[in-house]
């Protein structure tokens, strides 16, 4: 498992061969097998290889063609309409429409998620997270006929890749491990840490394509804004009120 850890590769580009039946039931009972808050285990994963469903989900997820191209694709929701309708017919009132049963959900799905991803990789499949699943939970809403108390998460394409990209590079395990207490950056800290992204010939192209001076101002200018982030914070808050959360 250490050297399907090691060796991850985010694929965007997919076979259109099938996925035996018995090997995605093999990954989606390892996200069934996640650790969970007090065993509650409050998400559900929503399977999707109908064509046409492929195809709106296409649209949701900004037109990547990776979405049309795998045989399946995984959407993990915060989920407590089940663990709700559970409580009432067991003479229990539940008290989860609140933020605080949400990022409880939220967590579970996200745990469940990676179990899948790491199964999947490991039976030698390809796998891609979408960061679009929270920009248009809405619309997922919509097209998925989620009930009140479901909120989308993340969403996992897996399929059969059809090329072989590079390993993405990584910070140094430094940059993100503190020793018994949080350490603050210094200067010299950043300086070191993200020296090899930096000097990478990747981020000299791309500087040279978005004509600016950092990887940063790539980052805070082009790729995750403030003015979108705040635009997609507010979609999503409001998704989460829509859903029955925040009371």
């Amino acid at each position: 498992m250490l050297d399907t850890i090691f060796n991850h590769r985010s694929i965007r580009n997919y076979k259109s061969d099938p996925i035996a039946e018995s090997l995605l039931d093999d990954i989606l009972r390892a996200g069934s097998r996640a650790s969970t808050t007090g065993n509650m285990q409050v998400y559900s994963i929503i399977v999707t290889s109908d064509t046409l469903l492929k195809e709106k989900l296409w649209e949701i997820h900004f037109r990547q063609n990776m979405v049309k191209q795998a045989p399946v694709i995984l959407t993990f929701c915060a989920d407590f309409n089940r663990f709700n309708i559970w409580c009432r017919q067991r003479k229990a009132e539940p008290g989860y429409d609140n933020f605080l049963s949400f990022i409880t959900a939220f967590i579970d799905a996200l745990l469940a998620a990676q179990n899948c991803a790491l199964a999947a990789e490991d039976a030698g499949l390809g796998i891609c997270y979408l960061g679009t699943t929270t920009y248009n939970a809405d619309k997922i809403i919509d097209v998925l006929e989620l009930p009140e108390f479901v909120v989308p998460v993340t969403t996992l394409v897996i399929g059969y890749a059809a090329d072989d990209p590079g390993l993405t590079d990584r910070l140094p395990v430094e940059a993100v491990v503190h020793p018994e207490k949080y350490k603050n950056y210094s200067a010299a800290d950043i300086d070191r840490l993200y020296l090899e992204k930096e000097s990478m010939e990747q981020t000299a192209s791309l500087l040279e394509i978005n004509k600016l001076e950092t990887l940063a101002q790539i980052f805070a200018q082009k790729r995750y804004t403030k003015k979108d982030n705040e635009f997609f914070s507010g979609k999503y808050l409001e998704v989460i009120r829509r859903q029955g959360f925040m009371k």
